[in-house]
């Protein structure tokens, strides 16, 4: 039985929504693309000094603005001076005031990776010993909200309607140069030049709210447009609207001056409008590149063009899809798409599919540089969801080559030789039946048919039939009113129209191999949607390799190594041999929570049967050697026999910390001795 279209369109649509809604809502904030792997002061750490000025260093470089560092006393109040600039590298620094008093500190950051996507963050340092602060160490959220929803939809948006655009373009130059005079095509390939161009305008009027305040209020500050456009993001979107007049202008030549042509003069413009329109999609394809993942990192001079070529093969082949599923579904009865078409396309799509895989296993490089970060980050997991769905998408395809090997043109045959019929019928004879005829038609084969085919088209063809034969016997039998007669011509022009839609529609799903097609088709336009929301998540997702370069450069720093909720205490024995009367025993120290910053410790001396041994003295001393630090005296408040302890021990710096125990015996018998440990 032939379905109808509606339910399958409608199962689409809402399938394209909620993707759109889970992939977005999964998205969450976009992913970071650049990462704090350096600070001075680090992290948490406890200086007897204040600095002049505090630097973070990222793994790549990044865009600030006037007051993208900030460092606020624990009142909340600002003590950063000036604006912050790059001192080396990926090094960026802002000078404080002088004579700061002792307290914690917060730093702030928000500033755009060179992918274009912003990254914030907060940490704590402190000058002489920890206070409590006002300040919330969470940091500026960006990339949320109202404002991140749209901006991550607008970029589905853009996408799509490039593929559209570009697919749908290439669909009709090198597959079905029929396909121009196809109001549906025509109707397909503007929409997505609608989409991407107010996709583009969006995005354009929400960046600033996007990497600064995430207001919604500020979308139309033209401050912040004004800044946008003298950014590298600003400057691919002004190109890609440029471009974007240029595909007007191709739309415009391809369904108009061409569609009017013959065939055998379209060769010349032909091949002007494909090369033309190559150098605009490119273009456009680069609009991404110049500004994305591609234009930082590895090899940037290759990724790019390779990027272009991957974005061209995709739009290729989603594209085509997308059209050849409008061809299949709503082309016109005398204008279907013919096989040399859809075999034509199988091939295309082919070559693209290739050149997709030769592309995305050089960025799946770039990007992860590791098997493991396949599994370790969100990034390579990701991949693998898209990567699975391609395969899909790849199986299907491979159903819909074994349609299109049967798939025959009998209905163009068919209605081929019923126009000849038609041609041959002597005009007046033709003129003489008039809507007799149309009637006669619609009530017999019409009706018929349609009820042969047990669809919904009875009820069509048969009430139109009915309505027409009383129509007509309405004029056969008396003649009509003047004022009756445009509007029952009205009435019988709208029944023929409806009868002929349901007679074009019964000649398209009178091929079986076309029907099965139709529905592989489809089932690859779905899984498409679910790529495609899938692919916009990723390119909001920090990159695998950068993930896991910036957690191996900060798990080496202080500021991971500083990490409370990483630290544990330490517990440390030590014999000792005064060498005097009574001069052996075990001295244990335990440091909670051995981090950076104040500590508890206490020292335990025992003799070597365990019970507790009270002696003159005990000091601890800590040096680290790898920064010249120390060492640092610590004498011990004695609690009880054979314990000694010390609140607020500061340790200003993670490492590996000598930790010295000097106990005296007598008053000349002494001993020190020591153990390293890892603190932070």
């Amino acid at each position: 039985m032939t379905q109808t279209i509606a339910p399958r369109v409608r199962t689409l649509v809402l399938l394209f929504l909620a993707v759109i809604g889970a992939s977005l809502v999964a998205a969450g904030p976009a992913s970071a693309h650049a990462a704090l792997t350096g600070s001075n002061p680090a992290q948490g750490v406890v200086v007897d000094k204040a600095p002049t000025q505090i630097s973070l260093t990222f793994s790549e470089q990044v865009a600030l603005s006037d007051d993208a560092l900030r460092v606020l006393d624990p009142k909340g109040k600002r003590v950063d001076t000036g604006k912050p600039a790059n001192t080396s590298g990926t090094t960026y620094a802002v000078g404080l005031h002088s004579g700061l008093p002792d307290g914690t500190y917060t730093v702030t950051y928000q500033v755009v990776s060179a992918d274009s996507h912003p990254v914030a963050g907060a940490y704590t340092f402190s000058v002489g010993a920890p206070s409590r602060t006002a300040v919330s160490a969470d940091g500026p959220t960006v990339g949320g909200g109202v404002v991140g929803w749209l901006y991550g939809f607008g970029r589905y948006l853009s996408y799509a309607g490039f593929i559209v655009l570009t697919g749908g373009a290439a669909f009709v130059l090198a597959c079905w140069q029929r396909g121009a005079g196809v109001r549906a095509v025509q109707r397909l390939v503007v929409s997505g030049w609608i989409t991407l161009t107010a996709a583009t305008l969006g995005l354009l009027l929400l960046r600033g709210s996007y990497t600064g305040s995430g207001k919604v209020g500020d979308i139309f500050d033209l401050n912040l447009l004004g800044t946008v456009l003298q950014t590298k993001t600003g400057a691919a979107l002004v190109s890609r609207l440029l471009l974007l007049a240029a595909a007007a202008l191709f739309i415009a030549v391809l369904f108009g001056a061409y569609d009017k042509r013959e065939d055998d003069e379209k060769r010349d413009l032909t091949f002007g409008l494909a090369i033309g329109g190559t150098v605009v999609a490119a273009g456009l394809a680069a609009s991404w590149a110049m500004a994305e993942h591609a234009s930082t990192g590895l090899q940037p001079g290759i990724a790019m063009p390779v990027d272009v070529v991957h974005l061209l093969a995709v739009a290729t082949w989603l594209g085509g899809l997308a059209t050849l599923l409008v061809a299949l579904y709503r082309a016109p009865a005398h204008k279907p798409v013919d096989s040399g078409a859809v075999r034509r396309f199988s091939a295309v799509a082919f070559g693209s599919v290739l050149a997709l895989v030769a592309t995305g296993v050089y960025q799946s490089w770039r990007q992860l540089g590791s098997w493991s970060a396949f599994t370790d980050t969100a990034y390579g997991r990701l991949l693998l969801v898209k990567i699975g769905l391609v395969a899909l998408l790849v199986g299907i395809a491979w159903l819909s080559r074994r349609w299109t090997a049967r798939l025959s043109d009998g209905v163009a045959a068919e209605i081929e030789a019923e126009k000849a019929e038609k041609a041959k019928e002597p005009a007046g004879a033709r003129k003489s039946s008039g809507s007799t005829a149309a009637v006669a038609s619609t009530g017999t084969t019409d009706a018929t048919a349609a009820a042969a085919t047990g669809t919904v088209e009875t009820t069509t063809a048969a009430t139109a039939g009915t309505a027409a034969a009383e129509s007509v016997g309405t004029v056969d039998g008396a003649e009509p009113s003047a004022a009756g007669a445009p509007e029952r011509a009205g009435q019988l022009a709208r029944q023929r129209a409806a009868v002929e839609a349901a007679r074009q529609k019964r000649l398209r799903d009178a091929d079986p191999e076309r029907h099965g097609l139709r529905r592989s088709v489809l089932a690859e336009a779905g899984v498409a949607v679910v790529l495609l929301a899938v692919t916009t998540v990723l390119t909001q997702t920090e990159p695998g390799r950068t993930e896991q370069d910036a957690k191996a450069a900060t798990g080496s720093s202080s500021s991971a190594s500083s990490d409370s909720s990483a630290s544990g205490a330490v517990t440390l024995d030590m014999p000792f041999d005064t060498g005097g009367k009574d001069g052996k025993g075990v001295v244990t120290v335990d440091l909670d929570p051995a981090r950076v910053g104040a500590n508890e410790m206490h020292v335990y001396v025992e003799r070597p049967n365990g019970r507790g041994f009270d002696v003159p003295e005990v000091k601890v001393a800590f040096t680290l050697a790898a920064k010249s630090i120390g060492p640092l005296p610590v004498v011990p408040d004695h609690i009880t026999t054979g314990h000694w302890a010390a609140s607020g021990v500061q340790l200003p710096m993670a490492g590996d910390w000598k930790i010295a125990v000097t106990v005296r015996t007598s008053d000349v018998d002494q001993v020190t001795v020591s153990k390293n440990a890892q603190i932070g």
